[in-house]
C-alpha cells in the first residue's frame, strides 16, 4: 500500500477502534476485517487529496459500506442482509476502545503462534498482507492463505470473552524478536502496539514488557558494525545506546516492580537495566543480574533463562562456576555450544572454546551469528599457531 502524502501511522492506529466497532454492530470479525482493509486503501486513495475533518468516522463508514456490499454480494450470508441493509447514519465514530479486546481475539489460544502474530499485525497493527509476508520473507500468498485460516478460526469467537493477558504479551514480544525485515520495522511496531496495549489496561507484566522492548530496543544502533557484523553487548560503544529509551524503560519498570506482582518479563527487563547501568562492561553488576536470573527461573523454569543465568554466574563467580551451571542443563538446547564456548575460553581452554565456536556456528539460526561464532573459532585457532 503505498502511503505516500497519507499519515500510515494514523490509519494504523485507527485500525482497531474500526474495526471493533463494526463488530460489535453485528458483522462477523473475518468480514469486518476485509472491510477495514479494504476502508484503508480507499483512505490512502482518498486522502491524499481531500483528507477528512473525522478520520475515524469516515473509516467506520466506508468500511461498514464495504462490509454491506460484500454482504449483499453473498448469497450465503442473506440471512444478515436485513441487518446490514439499515447503515447507520454517517457522523462522528462512537468513543468505544475495542483495541484490548482485539488483542485478546488475535491471541486466542486455538491459534498457532505464527498465525497469532499474523493476524494482530493484520487486525491490530493495520498492516498490509504484503508488508507482513515482506517482514517474514514469506510469498504473499502463503501469508494472505495463514491471515485468512487465522480469521476463520476466531471468526466465531464472542468478542466480549475474557483473553488471557499472558498469551498476548507473548505474541507481542514473538514480533519484537522478529526485529526488521523488509519495509516494516516489527521492533518498532511491537513498541508501538505495546504502549497501545498499555494504555488499554494497567498491569505490571504489559509495563514489564514495555520496558523490556525498551531497553532492548535502545542498544540497536551498537549492535551491528559498519560492515553488518555482530557487537557483542560488552564490546558495544555505549555511547551509541539511546539515553531517552534506557531512562524511560527504566522509569517503566521502577512503577511495575513497586506493584510487587513480579512477572517474568519485568525480571528480563529488570536484567536488562543493570545491563544498561553500566557505564562499561567492567562495571556490570553481574552479582545483581544473578540475583534477576535466580527470579526468572523461578517464575518460568525455562531452560534459556538457566543457560543465560550459566554465563551470568560465570562472570560474577568465574568461568568454572559458570561450568558447573551449565553442565546441569541439556546441550541441546539452542546457544549451549556457544555459551560453553565462551565459558571454555574464559577458563583458558583455547582449543576446547574453538572447537564448541565452530560447533555453534554450524548450528547458528542466521547468517550474522554464524559469520560471529565462525570469527570467534578462527580467532583462537589463530592464537593456537
Amino acid at each position: 500500500m503505498n502511503t505516500a502524502g497519507v499519515n500510515e501511522l494514523l490509519l494504523r492506529s485507527l485500525t482497531p477502534n474500526v474495526l471493533g466497532i463494526l463488530v460489535r454492530r453485528g458483522a462477523d470479525f473475518a468480514a469486518a476485517e476485509d472491510a477495514v482493509q479494504d476502508a484503508l486503501v480507499e483512505a490512502v486513495r482518498v486522502w491524499r487529496d481531500d483528507p477528512p475533518r473525522d478520520p475515524k468516522g469516515w473509516l467506520v463508514t466506508v468500511a461498514w459500506r464495504k462490509f454491506v456490499d460484500a454482504t449483499r454480494a453473498d448469497a450465503a450470508r442473506r440471512r444478515r442482509e436485513d441487518r446490514a441493509d439499515e447503515e447507520p447514519v454517517p457522523g462522528p465514530a462512537p468513543d468505544a476502545d475495542d483495541t484490548l479486546a482485539l488483542y485478546f481475539l488475535c491471541a486466542h489460544p486455538s491459534l498457532t503462534p505464527a498465525s497469532a502474530v499474523a493476524l494482530t499485525l493484520r487486525a491490530v497493527g493495520g498492516l498490509t498482507t504484503r508488508q507482513i509476508a515482506a517482514a517474514y520473507l514469506v510469498p504473499e500468498a502463503t501469508m494472505a492463505q495463514r491471515i485468512s485460516r487465522a480469521k476463520r478460526t476466531v471468526s466465531g469467537v464472542r468478542f466480549d470473552q475474557p483473553g488471557d493477558v499472558a498469551t498476548v504479551l507473548r505474541v507481542l514480544y514473538l514480533v519484537f524478536n522478529e526485529g526488521y525485515s523488509g519495509d516494516v520495522d516489527l521492533a518498532a511496531e511491537a513498541i508501538r502496539l505495546t504502549r497501545q496495549l498499555a494504555d488499554a489496561i494497567d498491569h505490571p507484566e504489559v509495563a514489564g514488557l514495555l520496558a523490556l522492548m525498551l531497553l532492548h530496543h535502545a542498544r540497536r544502533a551498537a549492535r551491528t558494525a559498519p560492515d553488518g557484523s555482530l557487537v557483542p553487548l560488552a564490546e558495544q560503544d555505549r555511547d551509541r545506546w539511546d539515553t531517552e529509551s534506557i531512562a524511560e524503560g527504566v522509569e517503566i519498570l521502577q512503577a511495575a516492580l513497586a506493584l510487587d506482582r513480579l512477572g517474568e518479563f519485568q525480571a528480563q527487563a529488570a536484567i536488562a537495566a543493570l545491563h544498561a547501568d553500566a557505564p562499561t562492561a567492567a562495571d556490570t553488576d553481574w552479582v545483581q543480574i544473578v540475583e534477576w536470573y535466580d527470579e526468572l527461573v523461578r517464575i518460568t523454569d525455562s531452560p534459556i533463562a538457566r543457560l543465560n543465568r550459566a554465563v551470568a554466574v560465570g562472570e560474577a563467580d568465574g568461568a568454572r562456576a559458570g561450568l558447573a551451571a551449565l553442565a546441569e542443563l541439556d546441550d541441546s538446547l539452542p546457544r549451549y555450544a556457544a555459551v560453553a564456548a565462551y565459558l571454555h575460553e574464559r577458563d583458558g581452554d583455547p582449543a576446547t572454546a574453538a572447537h564448541l565456536y565452530a560447533e555453534a556456528a554450524y548450528k547458528a539460526a542466521n547468517l550474522a551469528e554464524r559469520d560471529h561464532l565462525n570469527r570467534q573459532a578462527a580467532r583462537l585457532n589463530a592464537m593456537r599457531r
